[in-house]
């Protein structure tokens, strides 16, 4: 199934059931006096995140979700009832945006999160409300109020640790597939990955993290060029990125360009689109390295890194062959481990410092 990580819906809360007009009339009793009873409360809309869903396909068929109104009041002072809340499921890591006001509403990064996105309308007051010593027999009631009604745009980021990030046929499926047990589309020709793919890593017992392949980027993605414009969101998310560049490329096409080539209109894309994902952490790995002599191979990763002025981490593998692929993942979970334990550091030290 092809994923859909974007939708637009409309979503509408119910509105408050009316007050209402009514007088207590029993046998022996003539000044029974207003009981109208108030109006019930129109249902709300909440999103609800769910681990079980990877997807937004279900909101291209349905695009308008109502909830139900409340019940008007009625007589012997008896409460309309509430209206039902509607709770729509949508996949974990899913972005919610006021369509009117660009507004980011909230964000769902957890099984079981919760979002009121419209609320239900108050319901009516009834006329026995309204009695005072001067107006034994008020006619008056409220009528309820409505819900609110909004227009929301949801994104859905995946939630990985690690984000693959190159062109067309660099490798990146090849690699996912190496790593875990992943089992994206791996071709010779480019763009066959028309979706992203997660696979999780397990270096050891207890110890793993997950690993996004994301669509092949080419110059002009962040402008919609390609198929990677609107996977770019998804290495927001991401602690790590993984830069495949493919060591031998092909004549022509964008596989025509040379590494270094590769690496700069990579960046040059990110940039466009978000420029703090240059801020990420990022390893370069050089993929393909089966197709060269060992002379050849070092000689372009020395030009290419010196080319690049690239100081932090780089590495040489063939991904197809799993050769240099055990050492990237044992690295990268070192590095998660060296976070955590920074992030434990630093909360500890405030927490020794606080008054």
């Amino acid at each position: 199934m092809k994923l859909v990580d974007e939708a637009e819906i409309q979503v509408i809360a119910g509105n408050g059931g009316n007050g209402c007009v009514g007088f207590r009339r029993e046998k022996f009793i003539p000044l029974g006096g207003p009981d109208g009873g108030d109006g019930g409360d129109g249902g709300s809309v909440y999103l609800l995140a769910d681990e079980n869903l990877n997807t937004l396909v279900d909101f291209r068929h349905q695009k308008q979700f109502r909830a139900k109104r409340g019940e008007n009041g009625m007589g012997r002072q008896m409460y309309g009832k509430g209206g039902e809340d509607l709770i729509i499921v949508v996949p974990v890591g899913t972005v919610v945006t006021n369509v009117e006001t660009d507004e980011v509403i909230g964000d769902l990064t957890a099984h079981g999160d919760r979002l009121l996105v419209a609320r239900g309308g108050k319901g009516g007051l009834g006329n026995m409300h309204f009695k005072s010593s001067i107006n034994r027999t008020p006619r008056k009631a409220l009528p309820g109020l409505p819900g609110e009604e909004r227009m929301l745009k949801m994104e859905l980021k995946l939630l990985a640790d690690v984000g693959l990030l190159g062109f067309p046929n660099a490798g990146k499926s090849t690699l996912i597939r190496a790593v875990s047990a992943a089992t994206p589309k791996v071709a010779d020709y480019p763009f066959t990955t028309l979706y992203p793919n997660l696979g999780v890593v397990s270096v050891e017992a207890h110890r793993s993290f997950v690993i996004a392949d994301i669509p092949g980027l080419i110059e002009g993605a962040a402008d919609g060029a390609g198929l990677g414009a609107q996977f770019l969101r998804h290495l927001q998310r991401t602690r790590l990125l993984l830069h495949l560049v493919d060591i031998a490329p092909m004549e022509g096409g964008v596989e025509g360009l040379s590494p270094a080539e590769q690496v700069r209109a990579i960046e040059n894309e990110l940039r466009k689109h978000d420029p703090e994902l240059l801020d990420k952490p990022r390893w370069l790995v050089f993929n393909k390295s089966d197709l060269l002599l060992d002379e050849e191979r070092d000689e372009i990763v020395r030009a290419t890194l010196a080319e690049l002025g690239w100081t932090d981490r780089w590495y040489v593998v063939s991904a197809i062959g799993r050769e240099g692929t055990a050492p990237i993942m044992r690295d990268v979970m070192a590095f998660f481990d060296r976070q955590r334990e920074d992030a434990l550091e630093a909360a500890s030290a405030a927490g020794g410092h606080a008054p």
